[in-house]
């Protein structure tokens, strides 16, 4: 089974994982992803200054064996990652906590808390999807094989989810977008599968959805997102995956506590952003723009990600020059 860190071994025979991003959750460690990062060339830059990046523990594989090396053979710069889930992250920058010079977000309702004092723009340039992860010697293996390849129909996984004694991991949904997002797929899946109404809340263990006391949630670094898990994919009608179905994923919704008040949330696209923070460094405006290039983008091709046109949010005046060039500015 998947060592699910800070639990006990004995309760993890029907463990479930909710994974965001198909590729890296299932496929990332192949070979192929990590050859297929760009190379760089033997006579790089020499350049000093580190880029100190925070990002979503999402693309933590990534950031850490793809990205940031590429990023530093081909530049010269040193690269530094820190992975957390997004609004814990935007909480400890706003407090001072960490110090990076760049952030990349699941969801720009994480950079927008830091606007205008942190930065005062940020660009979106990739989507994922949610899917849900097992492993294969779980004590569902067969059942979550067959809702994978179809033999079983798939309404039929949100009834298991339901079995007594079985296990299941998610994030917290006050500090985590991808906490959020599973909630929103059970709550979308509720009508669309025509299950009970009650349907959510017995998954969850709680009619309120947005506790964070929880035997099922761990922190988003805990869930092992690197591991070769297999996956089951959601229709596009619940994987808050598509960018035209905005209007139906925003029927989603939970109230979270944000700074001690509530804060009710929709549901919208999975999207990733990236911003610097602070005043501008070198390094950090050149991985911003390293992630933006052609090169950078083709990384998140392979992880397994959808790449949209790159859409900056905000001050565009105050983009750096090299992170526009990228855009076609």
């Amino acid at each position: 089974m998947v060592s699910l860190p800070g639990k006990n071994h004995g309760a993890r025979t029907a463990a479930l994982l909710v994974m965001m991003c198909i590729a890296l959750a299932a496929a990332g460690c192949s070979s192929s992803s990590t050859s297929s990062a760009p190379s760089g060339s033997s006579s790089s830059p020499k350049h000093t200054g580190t880029a100190n990046v925070a990002y979503a523990s999402s693309i933590e594989y990534l950031n850490e064996k793809i990205a940031g090396p590429a990023f530093a053979k081909d530049t010269g710069y040193t690269y530094s990652g820190r992975a957390g889930a997004s609004g814990e992250l935007e909480s400890n920058i706003a407090a001072g906590e960490i110090s990076p010079n760049v952030f990349e977000s699941v969801g720009g309702d994480n950079i927008t808390p830091l606007m205008p004092k942190y930065t005062k723009w940020y660009v979106q340039y990739a989507s994922t999807q949610i899917v849900v992860a097992y492993n294969p010697s779980s004590k569902y293996a067969s059942d979550f094989k067959a809702y994978a390849d179809g033999s079983k129909p798939l309404s039929g996984l949100f009834t298991l989810m339901q079995t007594s004694g079985f296990k299941l991991g998610r994030t917290d949904p006050n500090t985590d977008p991808q906490g959020r997002a599973f909630i929103y797929m059970l709550e979308l899946a509720q009508p669309y599968y025509h299950l009970p109404s009650d349907t959510v809340s017995k998954i969850l263990g709680t009619s309120d959805f947005g506790t964070a006391n929880s035997s099922q949630i761990f922190s988003e670094a805990a869930l092992p997102a690197t591991l070769q898990l297999s996956y089951i994919t959601l229709p596009a009608a619940i994987n808050l995956g598509t960018a035209a179905l905005a209007p139906v994923y925003k029927k989603a919704s939970v109230t979270i506590t944000d700074k001690g008040a509530p804060v009710t949330k929709h549901g919208s696209p999975l999207v990733i952003d990236i911003t610097t923070i602070g005043n501008p460094t070198s390094a950090g405006t050149a991985f911003v723009a390293y992630t933006l290039s052609p090169k950078g983008r083709a990384q998140y091709k392979v992880g397994g990600y959808t790449l949209i046109t790159p859409t900056i949010f905000g001050d565009a005046s105050a983009v750096p020059a090299s992170v526009k060039s990228e855009l076609g500015g």
